[in-house]
């Protein structure tokens, strides 16, 4: 499978779950965050995320900063790992059109609450791994197959 499907496969899998584990590089500690990954059809390429400027990860990219996100589609079909940069902004133009009840919820204030910040996440490169047939590699596990050969094109790095 060429890298362009695996991208695809990524973002139509992120659109559709949505939540990832979010980090800064370099960060002591090493911890990351769950958080609600948005995509922008006006923005390909780049996810978004809604969060308050007390948040951790918001106070401390005011500046574009090394990022990554460790992801895994709901039925485990896909993983990936996406490496970028994260910078917060304000911009009333995406806010407006990714702005949901969910979001809402989380703001008293609505789209005026002064706590409210994006986080602008572009990644530039990912490792995805592909899991769809899992169910056929137990099997032959059971046969006494080895399944490592299918699983051979099922893992890419990918320039975003």
């Amino acid at each position: 499978m060429d890298e362009r499907k695996f991208e695809a496969k990524l973002w139509d899998h992120l659109e559709s779950d949505r939540t990832v584990m979010l980090g800064l590089v370099g960060d002591p500690a090493g911890h990351s965050r769950p958080m609600t990954a948005m995509l922008d059809k006006q923005t390909p390429g780049v996810v978004w995320f809604f969060t308050a400027t007390d948040n951790v990860l918001a106070q401390q990219a005011a500046a574009p900063t090394k990022a990554f996100c460790a992801f895994s589609s709901k039925g485990h079909e896909l993983f990936a790992t996406l490496n970028g940069t994260i910078q917060t902004g304000l911009d009333r133009e995406v806010i407006d059109r990714l702005w949901n009840p969910f979001i809402a919820a989380w703001y008293e204030d609505g789209k005026d609450d002064p706590k409210l910040i994006l986080l602008r996440f572009e990644p530039d490169e990912a490792e995805i791994w592909l899991n769809e047939h899992s169910l056929v590699a137990g099997l032959k596990v059971l046969m006494g197959r080895d399944p490592k050969q299918d699983y051979a094109d099922k893992v890419a790095k990918v320039d975003l």
